[in-house]
This record gives C-alpha cells, structure tokens and sequence, in this order.
C-alpha cells in the first residue's frame, strides 16, 4: 500500500482553504460561519467556544493511573497547521477550537481531570508521547498497525473519505462503476489517490472505461476547477469536504468511502504511549459519552456526524504496513 498521508499533514497546505473561493463568511459579531448570503450554520469559529460539557464518572475516573488523578490534568496534544473542523485557531489566532478538542474535552470532563492542550507540529505529537510530555493526542490519528507497535489507542470517529462534487450535480458514488469515465482530482501520494486508481482499473477490468485521474498544486485549485466543470469531483478527507460544504455553500458530499479501502473501515482514536495505563479511561470514558448523547451533540456541532462509532475500540485492526 501507498504511503497514507494523515489528514493533518495531507491539507496543511490548504489552511486557508476553509472558505475557499470567496463563498464562505463569518459573522463578525459572532464568529458563526455561513455561506454568503445563506443562514448560520452553527459552526462557530470564535475563542468562546461553549463547548459542551460532561460530569466526572468516579467509576471511570479510578482508572486513571495515580499520577494523572493526582496532578488533576490531562496533557494534551494537538496538531497545529490543521484547518476546520479538526484542530485549529479560533478567531483570534491564539485559542486553539475543533472537534479534536471538544471530544477530548468530554473525556477529561469524565475523568475527573482539566485538558490542557498542547498546539504543536504533526511529528512533534508522537515526540511528545514518547518523551511522555503527552498523557495522549486527540488529533485525527488513524490506527494502522505500524503505529500500534508503540501507542496504544481507543477509536472515536471513523477514517472517511468523501467525493465532493458540484452543488446540484446528482450524482452519487457508491463504488467503482459509478466513477468510470469521470474525471476525479485527488492529491498525489495518498490512500485516496490509491483508492481511485484500484477503482479504475476494475473499471476497466469490466469493460467500463477508466477514472480520468487529475491532480492539482492546492486545494484552492481543486475548488476551482470543480467549479468551472473541469472535474467532475474531488476525492479529499471527509472532515475538510464536510467543512467546505457547509462553509462555502456550492459543493455537496456525493459519497464517503473508508479511508481504510474496501477490507477496513478506517479508525481515528485517541492515542497514548503503549504501555501508559491510559488506554482503558479512554475508552471507557468515550463509551460513556457516546451513550449518554454529548458526543453526538459535538460531531452534529461540526458537520461530521457521519463519522460517529458505538463504542470504543482498543487497538482494533488498523491500516497494513506499507509494502515497499
């Protein structure tokens, strides 16, 4: 398998990208974002969050390891250079907002302790787990088997991918057939750009004719050239497709796919050192949340309910090694 590039590092270089082509706005007074010219959509994307909030669980907070009961918080990492609606800045370019940190703020609610987040680069996340500086990262960390050599990890959202096409194209995509003959941009070097190649081939296999596969310098382009009907849709992460769908109001999600392939539904999760003790307050903690209804509120707060699991999973199957 292709290198899968991480959702974090794959649209670092679309950071302003979030409300692309001019469609997008915020209301100044509210920092909520809409369309131009449409309703809010409730995504706010100023520093006074109101996040919403869970109560301590006594049961599920004595599995937390002595020391991290004692210090009475929960170090954090999360990704910057990232873009809505996973880890981000807020509106004032310091205060650190997304979905990321509203789901590892449930958790710490539940335990008992203070999540105190720790903005740093991609790489620098799995350096802070190592070092120890990080009871665990919240910040769209696929599992794959590589990875679970080191960190230990309890899923909270699916690994997905999306076809964004033209507002009012109607067309869905539900497997290989549905995208022969299309013309589809996708990012080289990442599990998508693998997926759409697998797909033409069978394509052709089956006597149908093959993928038209473009690719582009940035995600403005892509935007751009779906608009001007150049591409028939762009296969990118879920979470940043959602986002410029309800942001920018011209593109709709045509179909999801796992960021895993056919053989695996693809899992982000919290992650932590292998061996930390922290594992189990993790998933205990977001079953907790995912049944008593607040994780549900957050991933409905950021447009991504689609990647909403039933429980937590410990080091479930993850993404193979790359072969070389």
């Amino acid at each position: 398998m292709s290198t899968r590039r991480t959702l974090a590092a794959l649209i670092a270089t679309i950071a302003t990208a979030g409300l692309l082509a001019g469609c997008g706005t915020g209301d100044a007074a509210t920092a909520d974002v809409a369309p131009k010219g449409a309703k809010s959509t409730g995504i706010n994307l100023g520093p006074d969050q109101k996040r919403i909030r869970e109560q301590k669980v006594d049961a599920i907070a004595a599995k937390l390891p002595a020391a991290v009961r004692g210090r009475g918080t929960l170090n954090v990492g999360v990704a910057t250079g990232s873009v809505p609606p996973l880890s981000f800045y807020a509106t004032d370019d310091k205060t650190p907002i997304g979905v990321e940190l509203d789901i590892a703020t449930l958790v710490a609610d539940t335990l008992g302790v203070q999540a105190k987040f720790q903005p740093v680069s991609w790489e620098n996340l799995f350096v802070g787990l190592d070092s120890g500086k990080f009871d665990g990262v919240f910040s769209n960390v696929t599992v794959t088997e590589e990875r679970k050599e080191k960190y230990d990890f309890a899923t909270y959202r699916k690994d997905q991918l999306a076809f964004e096409t033209k507002k009012g194209a109607g067309w869905k995509v539900n497997g290989p057939a549905d995208v022969a003959g299309k013309t589809i941009a996708v990012s080289s070097g990442t599990n998508q750009e693998k997926i759409l190649l697998d797909w033409s081939a069978e394509d052709v296999k089956a006597g149908r004719k093959p993928v038209n596969v473009k690719y582009y310098q940035t995600a403005t382009d892509y935007y751009l050239a779906l608009q001007s009907g150049r591409i028939d849709a762009y296969l990118g992460p879920n979470p940043s497709a959602a986002y410029h769908v309800a942001s920018a109001g011209q593109t709709e999600i045509a179909g999801t796919y796992s960021g895993g392939g056919a053989g695996l539904q693809g899992e982000i999760a919290a992650t932590t050192k292998k061996g930390s003790g922290l594992v189990e307050a993790y998933a205990a903690a977001l079953d907790h949340v995912i049944k008593d209804g607040s994780y549900a509120k957050v991933l409905a707060r950021w447009g991504l309910s689609g990647e909403a699991v039933t429980r937590s999973e410990i080091n479930p199957p993850g993404l193979p090694k790359p072969t070389s």
